[in-house]
């Protein structure tokens, strides 16, 4: 499931480098849209220089906005001066511009400029982009995991950026009528002697891949197909290589153009004598007739089709998109004898049973000199009238149009009307007249209510907690009296008040608000009603204007719901998808499942349920990178393209395998016999995976010992890890060469031990340390050189293999490996420095000396890592040696499949330990001999 997740990010953001993409899908908790979102954020760039002169930008360290490029506004306006004026006009100038993008596109231009930005730096990395491996999802190891569910659809998997071949196929696979044609498609009898041209030498194997495919998404029981046959068919007539994407149009025409010829070749073949019918042409290819006048002659001409281009951008609805594609220039000439203007119409004589119209969602930027997707919404309808362009109804849907023309210019009035009661006023600051007129008469209506300044101000200094500020004697002598009632007493209150209020007269009394200064009760009464009345008048315009206008609207919506003009019903039947940019993304499909009534969405090898509210957010756009791409229809009154076969004899339906030829049928069988077999090899895999875990379990394990406790700074001994077998060996090997130690200095004296020893007494010891710590140091040295030389003999022995020696010391494995000095003197230490060692004064003399010694090893003389690996070796030597001598008791026993298990496990961990050295593990061909003869 991830690695499907992470190939899905990698075809829509180009991104090839799996640590980022597995980052990404962490860091948004799996959700797909999330990771994309978070890839493309990360990569989006400041646009460079010669790509800046494509946005509107304020540039750093300019002191006013420039606006450049070939879509800037020619109203400038200079912010550079103090004019507040200007300022408003400029920000309602934006707003204003803002506004009408929004209305006209449904996207914001902050949506389209990050669009961009995103796009444009993707672009820009042109190496993420291109894939230079193609990926191929891989399968799960578990076949059940490949399983199918029931009667769930089949899936296609994705073999290389081949999801726009899955999205395709899965739409016309679940055309029924398609799929027949295809499953009872018959080689010609003469295919033997082909191919005659290049084209049936193409053709008619594509086709017979293409039969197998489907026969397989019939009836396989796998959870999706393989379709790489196929595809490489396709690959090689593209002449492209496998990393590039193809378009799903240039596919969709291909492929069409494909099965039209292979049934061609048939349709020849069976003719008697009449014009062959092709039912690729008769199911997918309709006809227009188009009329016009070019420079002042008129002409009709009439054109076969096949996928109905369409453009997208400018327009807000699939109709909108079909009136601007079925009309081309000034088509008023047509009515006229005498116009010399030229212009022609469109208008469909024959649809076709399958209508596919191809969503034009990228176009060439030439500031930038690269295609841009188009992310603007686009609706479409799951049910499409086309009475509207039929060539039988031209006379009323020009008078429609005519109609729906005086309507819009109509409705054009109506709104700039409607704006002015809106938006009233002449400066850059405009409101709504109803509001104008009632802030007019709140102002007539309020009553002045005069205060000094100077009392607002000391009100207000109050209020705050702080001291009125004072003014200066001269002003207060200018002022009179009254203002000379303000205490002055303290330093604060005797300061002056700087300009310009200091400066400058204080103005007469003031109102407290905005209100008439004289008016009186007769002007105030005729003023009320008039602006009583002139805001009702203004309320109802606005509201007759609003109610005009939805009105009009309303009207032009249903100008062709008449009965007449619904007569030819189109349902939606597969929506294909694309999310990502114009250089890399990912396709999918939206299939509407006719007899269950809901729509079902086909991603590669995942089919799974949707709504209609999912693929309007998919599909739509406006709403992040993914939109549709083509969208297939067919005639709602043509139910055989979607009726199930039924039996001629029976009358029940046929599904499944039934429906399938026989020859399609055995090879069905075949792959599903193959499966069948994965299933019970896997089944048999876990069945003696099982069984040798149970076996295993029943192995005896050395019990992990309980470690004495250590007191601070004394290392803990590390010799070997099953160090209960082994310690009572060490101890009485220890103990002995201890024993032997003390009788040597017994008989030779410690004075002439000490002489021996000078280097070893200044190392160990202290000034203040007795002859008695010499004696335990010279008895240390002297138990581990005695200690040394009987593992050193031992290792240097050639023995039989029944008394290994190794197996004794790891010392001996240490020496005969050649392992570094360092790691045998920390081993012979840690051996002498065993707790066991305690029992007995002289051992723990001993022992006490080891461990200083220990601890005086600084960390750069022995390299940890490389001692563990070497103790890590010798335990795995001594496991393996286990593995055999319980396998050979087995043997011995004749329980050959618990042997052979044994052996197994033996062989495989000594073949890893001489990997490392010919003396690291035990005879490789003794080994095998074993394991030969309990498989035999």
């Amino acid at each position: 499931h991830q690695q499907t997740f992470l190939n899905q990010l990698r075809e829509i953001t180009g991104i090839n480098d799996v640590q980022v993409l597995q980052q990404a899908l962490k860091d948004s908790n799996g959700n797909l849209e999330l990771a994309v979102a978070f890839l493309t954020a990360k990569n989006a760039k400041v646009p460079q220089l010669e790509e800046a002169t494509y946005y509107q930008t304020a540039l750093p360290g300019n002191d006013r906005y420039i606006s450049v490029g070939s879509q800037a506004d020619t109203n400038v306006i200079d912010l550079t001066g103090d004019d507040k004026d200007d300022l408003q006009r400029a920000i309602a100038l934006s707003l204003e511009e803002s506004n009408r993008a929004f209305r006209e596109t449904g996207i914001t231009d902050e949506e389209q400029a990050i669009s961009r930005v995103l796009e444009a730096s993707i672009a820009e990395n042109k190496a993420s982009l291109k894939r230079t491996h193609p990926e191929v999802w891989s399968d799960s190891p578990n076949p059940y995991d490949r399983k199918r569910q029931d009667n769930c659809p089949v899936g296609l998997k994705n073999v290389g950026n081949t999801c726009w071949f899955s999205a395709v196929i899965q739409s016309l696979f679940n055309l029924l009528e398609f799929r027949r044609l295809v499953l009872n498609f018959n080689p010609p009898a003469n295919a033997q002697d082909l191919p005659r041209n290049q084209k049936e030498h193409r053709n008619l194997p594509f086709m017979r891949e293409l039969r197998y495919l489907f026969a397989l998404l019939v009836g396989s029981k796998r959870k999706y197909v393989d379709p790489s046959r196929a595809v490489e068919i396709l690959k090689d007539a593209f002449k492209s290589n496998d990393s590039q994407q193809q378009d799903v149009s240039e596919f969709t025409h291909k492929l069409l153009d494909w099965l039209e010829d292979a049934f061609q070749i048939k349709a020849e073949e069976e003719r008697d004598g009449e014009k062959p019918k092709n039912p690729m042409v008769e199911l997918f290819y309709g006809r227009f007739l188009a009329v016009g006048v070019l420079e002042g002659k008129k002409f009709e001409n009439t054109e076969m089709f096949g996928q109905y281009p369409l453009q997208v951008n400018g327009f807000k609805d699939l109709h909108e998109c079909l009136e601007a594609a079925m009309i081309e220039g000034e088509i008023e000439s047509l009515h006229s004898e005498n116009s010399a203007k030229s212009g022609q119409e469109h208008w469909f004589t024959e649809l076709p049973p399958v209508l596919t119209f191809e969503l034009s969602r990228f176009e060439f930027n030439q500031a930038l000199g690269r295609p841009e997707k188009i992310h603007n919404k686009l609706e479409f309808p799951p049910v499409l009238y086309l009475d509207r362009y039929m060539h039988k109804n031209r006379e009323i849907t020009r008078i429609k149009r005519d109609e729906i023309k005086r309507l819009k210019e109509y409705l054009t009035v109506l709104q700039q009307r409607l704006e002015r009661y809106l938006s009233y006023g002449s400066g850059p600051k405009r409101f709504p007249l109803v509001d104008v007129l009632q802030y007019a008469l709140e102002f007539a209506s309020s009553k002045p209510v005069c205060t000094s300044p100077v009392d607002d101000l000391g009100a207000s200094a109050t209020a705050s907690g702080t001291l009125p500020v004072q003014t200066s004697p001269s002003t207060i002598e200018q002022q009179g009296p009254s203002s000379s009632d303000v205490p002055s007493t303290s330093p604060v209150q005797r300061s002056v008040i700087h300009k310009p209020f200091t400066q400058s007269r204080i103005p007469p009394d003031l109102p407290m608000h905005p209100a008439p200064r004289h008016i009186t009760e007769e002007e105030l009464s005729v003023l009320e009603g008039c602006l009583h009345r002139w805001r009702t008048e203004v309320e109802n315009d606005t509201r007759d204007l609003q109610e005009s206008i939805s009105r009009i609207h309303r009207t032009i919506e249903l100008m062709y719901s008449d009965k007449t003009m619904v007569q030819v019903p189109y349902r939606l039947h597969a929506v294909l998808v694309h999310e990502g940019q114009a250089n890399a993304g990912h396709y999918w499909a939206y299939i509407y499942d006719h007899h269950q009534n809901r729509w079902m969405k086909y991603n590669d090898i995942s089919v799974t349920k949707s709504t209609w509210e999912e693929l309007e957010r998919d599909s739509f756009g406006g709403y992040r990178n993914a939109s549709a791409y083509c969208l297939m229809y067919i005639n709602d009154k043509e139910q055989y393209l979607i009726q199930e076969e039924f039996d001629k004899e029976t009358g029940q339906i046929l599904v499944g395998m039934d429906t399938l030829p026989s020859d399609l049928r055995d090879y069905v069988k075949e792959d599903n016999k193959r499966f069948e077999k994965e299933l019970e090899e896997w089944d048999a895999e876990l069945a003696q995976k099982a069984q040798q875990e149970k076996l295993l379990s029943q192995i005896p394990r050395a019990p992990a010992p309980s470690p004495a406790p250590v007191q601070a700074g004394e290392p803990e001994y590390l010799e070997q890890p099953s160090r209960t077998d082994l310690s009572k060996h060490l101890k009485e090997d220890s103990v002995q060469a201890i024993n032997k130690a003390l009788a040597e200095q017994e008989d030779r004296g410690p004075e002439a031990i000490m002489d021996t020893t000078v280097d070893y007494h200044i190392i160990f010891l202290k000034s203040d340390r007795t002859v008695s710590d010499v004696l335990n140091v010279c008895a240390f040295l002297s138990a581990i050189k005695l200690e040394y030389t009987r593992l050193l003999k031992l290792a240097q022995e050639d023995p039989p293999p029944e008394c290994d020696y190794r197996l004794r010391h790891a010392i001996v494995y240490f020496i005969q490996n050649q392992a570094p000095k360092k790691i045998i003197e920390r081993t012979l230490l840690e051996q002498f420095g065993d707790h066991n060692l305690s029992f007995d004064e002289r051992c723990r003399n001993i022992m006490k000396v080891a461990q200083a010694k220990l601890e005086m090893i600084k960390p750069d003389e022995v390299n940890m890592e490389e001692y563990e690996r070497w103790h890590q070796d010798y335990r795995n030597f001594r496991e393996t040696t286990m593995f055999l001598m319980v396998g050979l008791e087995f043997f011995q026993k004749k329980s050959y499949m618990e042997a052979l298990l044994y052996l197994i496990y033996a062989y495989q961990n000594n073949k890893e330990l001489l990997s490392k050295g010919p003396y690291r593990g035990h005879d490789e061909e003794l080994i095998s001999h074993y394991r030969r003869e309990c498989l035999l």
